[in-house]
């Protein structure tokens, strides 16, 4: 397939060529008619000297509009009067010498330099110029004038339908060429396009590098927080309390056997964050069953009742949003622990329909929730920053309720996703 650059070289190429022509074949025909009359004479006997200089000027008109300024053929009106000196001294020429009617065919080639209809009476004052010529000069031709006319008519109808051919050869090349110009444009803005596009796509892969570290960096701080500090809390919760149970065998070795339980959990469930693995709860069982399970533990390390109850048709869900509630569960147990010295603690995971809520409420000290602690704050802020993104991650809300003494209730709601889904 040719490419459009080829296509623009061959079409000024062409262009060239036929530009070279039309230079060209004039003084070829005025030197054939030159040498022509010099050698052999015509009948009027004029002298050497007259039809050269005439022939000169021919020359130097020609050169000066056509050959030393090609741009001109673009300024009608000036091309007009080039065409009309030229028949002119055409005419002279012919009229002198009937030979020079091999130049007066310039005046066909060259009416295609003049503007619309304009080519075509310029076509007919060559056919009488060549007409005139081909008869044998002005005096021949008027004494055999019918023969004359059919020189005329002939040369007239031959020039005239390569003019018109030329025309629309003209026409088409001028459209063809347009076209080549416009499909370059086309390529070159297509380019461009090309350029822009893999500059954006660069900079959209960055941006999603960039966006993939910050969410894994989200990702593990959340891991992290719901495995191994609160691990590392609940070790050292249990080995304070073994050290103020010395005196007591039991009780210290109680507290010791549920450290090291600690931290056992925490270092699976660390391993399973890194390679971003389900916790290990909810490997062997459901969601209601893990939760049970964690907060059967939780309530035996703290020493504090609590409950689980289920409501709804309970089903398997997608493994994210499991994940998202077991670990909300999981924080806001910590954080009963931590803070709101209960003596009783709910949790109630209900299924309605297309939407899952946990809720978990204790009976303990509560608090104003305009006292709530900023963001990643060293006091335990973060659990609260990282259970609203667990759960907005999924596309759902947290809500927490609390007033000083009256307890605290923390609300998730979680699109219903089914298990196997995403």
């Amino acid at each position: 397939m040719t490419s459009t650059a080829e296509q623009v070289d061959r079409l000024a190429s062409w262009e060239t060529r036929e530009a070279r022509l039309h230079r060209v074949l004039p003084y070829v025909g005025l030197a054939v008619g030159a040498l022509l009359t010099t050698v052999a004479p015509a009948p009027l006997g004029l002298p050497l000297a007259p039809h050269l200089l005439v022939a000169a000027t021919a020359a130097c008109w020609i050169t000066w509009f056509v050959s030393l300024h090609p741009g001109w053929a673009t300024r009608r009106t000036l091309m007009v009067v080039y065409y009309v000196g030229l028949l002119a001294l055409s005419a002279v020429l012919v009229l002198i010498s009937p030979w020079y009617g091999f130049f007066s065919w310039a005046g066909f080639l060259h009416s295609l330099l003049l503007p619309g209809n304009w080519r075509f009476a310029g076509v007919a004052a060559s056919a009488v110029l060549a007409a005139t010529a081909q008869g044998g000069g002005l005096p021949a031709s008027v004494s055999h004038w019918l023969l004359w006319c059919v020189l005329v008519l002939f040369n007239l109808g031959a020039a005239g339908g390569m003019v018109w051919f030329s025309t629309i050869a003209d026409r088409r090349h001028a459209n063809r060429k347009r076209l080549v110009e416009e499909l370059a444009e086309a390529n070159r803005r297509l380019a461009e396009t090309m350029r822009e596009n893999e500059g954006l796509h660069a900079q959209l892969l960055t941006q999603a590098r960039e966006a993939g570290v910050t969410d894994e960096r989200q990702r593990m701080a959340r891991e992290i927080h719901d495995t191994l500090a609160q691990g590392l809390t609940g070790i050292i919760t249990q080995l304070e309390a073994a050290g103020q149970a010395r005196d007591r065998r039991a009780d210290w070795q109680r507290h010791v056997d549920t450290a090291v339980a600690l931290a056992r959990e925490s270092l699976t469930e660390a391993r399973r964050s890194v390679r971003a693995v389900r916790p290990e709860a909810l490997e062997t069982a459901r969601l209601p069953e893990a939760l049970g399970e964690l907060t059967r533990r939780w309530s035996t390390i703290n020493e504090v009742r609590a409950e689980v109850n289920v409501t709804g048709d309970a089903r398997p869900l997608h493994p994210e949003v499991e994940v998202t509630l077991l670990r909300t569960g999981q924080e806001a147990l910590a954080n009963v622990a931590r803070h709101a010295r209960a003596s009783r603690v709910g949790l109630t995971l209900s299924y309605m329909g297309d939407v899952v809520t946990l809720d978990v409420r204790d009976d303990g000290v509560g608090f104003a929730v305009t006292d709530l602690p900023p963001p990643r704050r060293p006091d335990g802020g973060y659990g609260l920053t990282a259970m609203r993104q667990r759960v907005a991650g999924v596309g759902g809300e947290l809500a927490i309720e609390s007033e000083p003494g009256g307890g605290t209730a923390v609300s998730a709601s979680v699109p219903a996703h089914p298990g196997g889904a995403g």
